[in-house]
């Protein structure tokens, strides 16, 4: 079934159907830090936030589509590691502040990070909106890192390559092929090959 809900700002949603969105959301990653993703299904998250499958699906098109709605709530709601003010005048260790953080974000949230990558390989469209919204964050944040002040050109390839090796790094992860702590020492590296004779 294809999603009524916005999936991030709920335009439209009355604050009876927020609600309900917001029970089967908390539902979901009590599911999934209980059984694993395998073994969850969109009945046994309805069962759990006290709702029927039928309204369940009205907001969830899949599992997948939890999944990626939950991760970008997680990744979303979390600002830390972005450059402020103070920010280190060394943009290899601006970025590596981002890489760090966001893989010290995915260690704590072992379960949804592993649920996540094969996620965001589906064709849902609920789940490519949110892969979207997802990759748009991750630009963000990279481009933040690159130019803090907002008011230096970033090299656009540069921001491209960043995004895809976290991808990239993303993905081996998921895969079992790294650890967290690999993932950020591996991202250290990557960050200063990328980085080579593009310091400012």
């Amino acid at each position: 079934m294809s999603s009524q809900v916005s999936n991030v700002t709920l335009r439209g949603v009355n604050p009876r159907q927020s609600e309900t969105v917001a029970r089967l959301l908390a539902a979901g990653a009590e599911e999934l830090r209980a059984v694993g993703a395998e073994a969850l299904t969109i009945r046994t998250v309805a069962a759990r936030a006290g709702v029927s499958p039928a309204t369940a699906y009205t907001y969830l098109a899949s599992k997948n589509h939890l999944f990626a709605d939950l991760f970008w709530r997680y990744l979303a709601e979390d600002t830390g590691g972005l450059a402020g003010p103070d920010a280190d005048p060394d943009v290899v260790a601006r970025l590596r502040t981002v890489t760090r953080h966001l893989a010290a974000r995915l260690a704590a949230a072992p379960e949804l990070a592993a649920a996540v990558t094969p996620a965001l390989l589906g064709t849902d469209p609920d789940v490519d909106r949110l892969r979207l919204r997802i990759g748009g964050e991750l630009v963000r944040r990279f481009r933040t890192a690159l130019a803090p002040e907002g008011d230096v050109p970033v090299d656009e390839a540069v921001l491209e390559t960043l995004t895809l090796s976290f991808f990239g790094a993303l993905l081996q992860t998921g895969m079992g092929l790294l650890t967290y702590a690999e993932l950020a020492d591996r991202l250290d590296a990557v960050v200063a090959v990328i980085m080579k004779g593009h310091t400012r």
